[in-house]
């Protein structure tokens, strides 16, 4: 005989897992770079899963909350979490409780662990919404000059140099067959071993884009060959989070990009179709 208990608990509607975006730098004001939407919905939060309690606090009471910081609650979501502690951190969306996940900076479960508690809440049929913050991977892209047509991000290169190496040699061979743009990012006291891997294994035609700081007062966005990078002064690097990406010269028999006639935008204004919700633009992220 099923327990009455049990069917209660089948029927409780599920909370939501809001993805809560943070700013780029620890420095930088929540209430300056997220929209109000953002803060509306952080601040009647009382429930987060974190990658490092300490610093998601000092985010929370720069963002605003409307319970009392020490009347939050907060798990930990890391590198250093077993698989089997997703049950427990499910546990209060299963319930019926909304619960924000935060990353140390930008967006949640992108090179982060928090991908893992997003995979788990859609196989557990719970809602998760994503909120409107910084991504450094669109910001280095939209700034780089560089396809953003066609592109794919690699997540972190290999620590070992030969390895490193031949990462690069690979994304460089995707991106000349696909004319795509190729994105990653580094732990920021190997960004200089990158650079300097990337100076020596590219093609010199290969274009390089180096963005560290984004959105941040020392922000720099520099995108050029690797002939030209290998003249210029290095670009200062030391123990800054930066995006770096690559464009190769496209290969004969290789993916063309579209056409400037086949781009909307590209139309006459009398001729270009008018816009319907059904019909929206590109995605953000």
């Amino acid at each position: 005989m099923t327990d009455e208990t049990d069917l209660a608990d089948d029927a409780r509607p599920t909370g939501t897992l809001y993805l809560v975006p943070t700013p780029l730098g620890a420095d930088s004001d929540p209430r300056e770079v997220l929209p109000a939407a953002t803060l509306a919905a952080l601040s009647r939060l009382d429930c987060f899963v974190v990658e490092n309690a300490k610093t998601a606090r000092a985010f929370l009471k720069a963002a605003g909350t409307d319970q009392p910081l020490q009347q939050l609650e907060m798990n930990e979501l890391n590198e250093h979490t077993p698989p089997d502690a997703l049950p427990r951190l499910l546990a209060p969306l299963r319930s019926g409780r909304d619960v924000g996940l935060l990353s140390e900076a930008g967006c949640p479960a992108i090179a982060d662990p928090g991908a893992t508690l997003v995979e788990a809440a859609h196989a557990a049929g719970i809602r998760v919404v994503p909120l409107i913050g910084p991504s450094s991977l669109l910001l280095a892209l939209m700034a780089s000059g560089l396809n953003g047509q066609r592109f794919a991000f690699s997540g972190y290169l290999p620590a070992q140099p030969e390895a490193r190496a031949r990462r690069l040699r690979e994304l460089e061979q995707r991106s000349a067959v696909g004319d795509e743009t190729q994105l990653w990012i580094e732990t920021p006291y190997r960004n200089r071993h990158v650079f300097d891997t990337a100076l020596a294994v590219l093609a010199p035609s290969t274009r390089l884009l180096v963005a560290s700081q984004l959105s941040l007062a020392g922000e720099s966005i520099a995108s050029r060959s690797v002939h030209d990078w290998r003249i210029a002064p290095p670009p200062a690097l030391d123990r800054q989070p930066a995006v770096f990406g690559l464009l190769a010269a496209r290969k004969p028999g290789g993916a063309a990009r579209q056409r400037s006639d086949e781009d909307p935008r590209s139309r006459p204004a009398g001729k270009r179709k008018p816009f319907s919700a059904g019909r929206r633009s590109r995605p953000g992220q």
